[in-house]
């Protein structure tokens, strides 16, 4: 991992959400830098442990980390084969109630709670949910692989898939001449792909991306993450935004700039390291946990997993990005339990 200093985590923090801030005042340093997508060599495989843990890890959420979540699993049942499971990936606003009520271990999600998600479980529990970053994301914007776009600024980002325009384009954004491009994608109206309302990755796009404007009603909404990409991929003039894990050979992500006219960043992993690709994000597992009090053996030996050397290695599997030894320290800290 390289390292970083207590600017750039800033910057990092400013661009990811306000569930980061329990750990923005942190210094992060790695002594030795290693290229950004490695595991940081501060983070150590996952032991088993004695005793046991047993009982059914039922995760309920994000459709982007669905992927994810069944290699956790997975690995976390080589250690604990009795672990029983169920994973559901119904997007990220199926987190917060099914964490609430109780009725799921974790809720991965790819944005943080809305504020009123934090009162409702406020009212039933006295105390807020607990968010745990266990990956980097970057929210990519992919188009097919022949298209020639070079890269776009989220003014124009914004003017493609929003009516609002609140990014302060003076113009609507139709068609691929629009941007620019000549020969036969000149007059090739542009086909808009996207998630419902009930992903994450939408709400996180609407916020970040068409700075809290309202989708146009051509957007064609996908069921899931691998949907969107299948869609550009399968439609010359697309265009749609997901998490970096779901790129394909099929898919480009493009360049982005925070505004027109400055320089393009790509979807690097050191990118996302240092807060310069604009759209970059932490993913998390939600946890309902009472402060002062002990987690039960299954889900702290489950975050433990997650946030070792073992887990993060299925981060960098599934195209994500590991986090730092720092960020794993507080964040295992922030449900009582210390890192090994």
């Amino acid at each position: 991992m390289p390292s970083l200093c207590p600017s750039t985590w800033l910057k990092l923090v400013a661009s990811l959400g306000r569930a980061c801030l329990a750990v923005a005042c942190l210094t992060v340093f790695v002594a030795a830098p290693a290229p950004a997508q490695d595991i940081d060599p501060e983070l150590k495989p996952y032991q088993k442990v004695g005793g046991e843990v047993a009982g059914t890890l039922k995760c309920v959420g994000s459709d982007t980390m669905n992927n994810l979540v069944s290699l956790w699993v997975e690995g976390f049942k080589k250690s604990y084969p009795g672990v029983r499971e169920g994973i559901e990936g119904k997007g990220s606003a199926s987190a917060p109630p099914a964490i609430t009520e109780g009725t799921a271990t974790f809720g991965p999600m790819s944005r943080d709670w809305k504020p009123s998600e934090i009162d409702t479980f406020k009212e039933k529990h006295g105390y807020p949910p607990t968010v745990v970053p266990v990956a980097l994301d970057m929210l990519a914007v992919f188009v097919h692989k022949d298209n020639p776009i070079k890269s776009l600024s989220l003014e124009q980002v914004d003017a493609i898939f929003s009516k609002n325009r609140n990014g302060g384009a003076k113009a609507d954004i139709r068609t691929w001449g629009d941007l620019g491009l000549e020969g036969e994608w000149k007059n090739k109206p542009i086909s808009l792909y996207g998630r419902n309302a009930t992903s994450g990755t939408y709400g996180y796009f609407k916020e970040n991306a068409l700075f809290k404007g309202d989708f146009k009603p051509t957007v064609k909404e996908q069921p899931g993450s691998s949907a969107v990409v299948q869609a550009v991929a399968s439609d010359k003039a697309g265009i749609g935004y997901s998490g970096i894990g779901y790129a394909t050979a099929d898919v480009r992500a493009v360049p982005l700039s925070l505004k027109t006219g400055g320089d393009p960043v790509t979807t690097a992993p050191e990118n996302a390291y240092s807060g310069d690709y604009p759209l970059a994000r932490f993913l998390y597992l939600s946890v309902n946990h009472k402060p002062g009090a002990d987690l039960d053996p299954l889900r702290r030996e489950f975050l433990l997993y997650v946030l070792s050397a073992s887990g993060q290695a299925d981060v960098k599997k599934d195209g994500y990005l590991p986090v730092t030894g720092v960020v794993a320290t507080e964040a295992l800290g922030s449900v009582g339990v210390s890192a090994p």
